[in-house]
């Protein structure tokens, strides 16, 4: 009997073409691939990390993983079912299974909403049975949770700093109480204390609310605070996959040394 992971690809392939727009991009130099051929699985309660220079391709990874990009070959199945296959209503019932936080907290967030309407807006769309009163209690509940307040809820982004900002990003991402959360980047645009702040919180929630992690990253040390195993990508492929510990200290391809000798050997304390 076939092993059913927790959120599993198949071959996953995505091609953009190069230079301008044209009807036939080949004669517009042609194409380049993003993802080539990967095949990973993420199993429950862990934290698999993708780490690997700007340009690999894990974000367009990741964004597949959650079909908020179209693969161009491959399958993505969570728990056991094929993402690639969903009608509309089943992708958008599976969704609310499946959340992201993202790189940018100055970004992410709408400027012109209230943190209310913020980390309310998807309980609006997944839960639209529930009242005022209830889309209130449960944004209070996760705002807490994050470290922020029920005061937090008639304030603007830009009344907050930059960590803060990405709690309410965490927020909006657990209200609608997910199985597995798909991280990009998520520090890498705060100071390096601010963002072990935020790394020990999801390390937190993880354990409290029984969270699988997909983290994107392009720092090492980011990923060895947090990471049960590696992947590490380069030109669109996987050239090494494990557990942290020996991703870290005992790698096997030789790119990812190479990424290991460019930052300070702390790495390795995992």
């Amino acid at each position: 009997m076939e092993v059913q992971h927790f959120l599993e690809a198949k071959a996953l392939t995505k091609k953009y073409p190069r230079g301008r727009a044209t009807a036939d991009p080949s004669r517009a130099g042609g194409y380049f691939t993003a993802v080539d051929n990967v095949t990973l699985c993420v199993e429950r309660g862990e934290t698999l990390a993708i780490v690997g220079e700007s340009g690999c391709g894990k974000t367009t990874l990741a964004r597949m993983l959650l079909r908020l990009i179209e693969p161009d070959s491959g399958q993505v199945l969570f728990g056991g079912r094929d993402l690639l296959k969903l009608g509309a209503q089943e992708l958008r019932n599976t969704r609310r299974e499946m959340q992201m936080v993202f790189q940018d907290p100055f970004a992410s967030l709408d400027p012109r909403m209230r943190v209310r309407e913020i980390v309310s807006e998807p309980l609006v769309i997944h839960e639209a049975e529930l009242s005022k009163a209830q889309r209130e209690a449960r944004s209070v509940e996760i705002l807490k949770r994050v470290g922020l307040g029920a005061d937090a809820l008639e304030k603007y982004p830009h009344e907050f700093s930059g960590g803060q900002r990405q709690r309410i990003g965490i927020a909006r991402a657990l209200v609608l109480k997910p199985k597995l959360v798909v991280a990009d980047e998520p520090v890498s645009a705060l100071d390096v204390s601010v963002g072990a702040q935020v790394l020990l919180l999801l390390q937190e929630l993880q354990g409290e609310l029984g969270l699988t992690y997909l983290f994107i990253s392009h720092s090492l040390p980011v990923v060895a605070q947090i990471a049960t195993r590696i992947a590490v990508m380069r030109s669109g492929r996987i050239v090494e996959l494990g557990p942290a510990r020996q991703v870290l200290t005992a790698p096997e391809n030789s790119y990812t040394s190479e990424l290991l000798a460019a930052v300070p050997r702390t790495v390795t304390s995992v």
